[in-house]
């Protein structure tokens, strides 16, 4: 008895398996990847200047920095905060809002919600700052 069986060909299974290869590569290129945000980066380096601006400046009354004064103590935080609201908006462009959150209290606007925020966290002797900015 012969077997009636067909074969294919080990060449043309190679042949599909190469198709199959190319048009998968061909399809990413084509579609691609998506590309990460550019706001949320630029909004981070904003936030991280500004944390370094305000923690290499001289404290205004006393302490090591300006960011060490303002979190020493609710006195000092009460005493300093209009001085760093004023000084913040001066550092960060026109377009962007801000929020500094400091063990003491806060100063600046609320974080909207569902909008791209940068931050930075410095850590002070007596707490962490947290600077988040925005798009206004």
């Amino acid at each position: 008895m012969t077997s009636s069986r067909g074969q294919l060909s080990l060449s043309a299974i190679e042949a599909a398996i190469g198709v199959v290869l190319v048009l998968g590569v061909t399809v990413g290129f084509a579609l691609g990847v998506p590309s990460p945000s550019g706001r949320e980066a630029q909004l981070d380096a904003y936030a991280r200047d500004t944390a370094t601006v305000l923690a290499d400046e001289p404290p205004r009354h006393g302490g090591s920095t300006r960011l060490a004064e303002i979190v020493r103590s609710e006195e000092s935080f009460e005493r300093e905060k209009d001085a760093l609201r004023r000084r913040v908006d001066r550092i960060l462009p026109d377009n962007l809002m801000f929020r500094v959150t400091t063990p003491h209290g806060a100063v600046g606007y609320r974080v909207p919600d569902g909008v791209p925020v940068g931050s930075a966290t410095v850590t002070t002797a007596h707490g962490d700052v947290r600077i988040e900015v925005w798009y206004a």
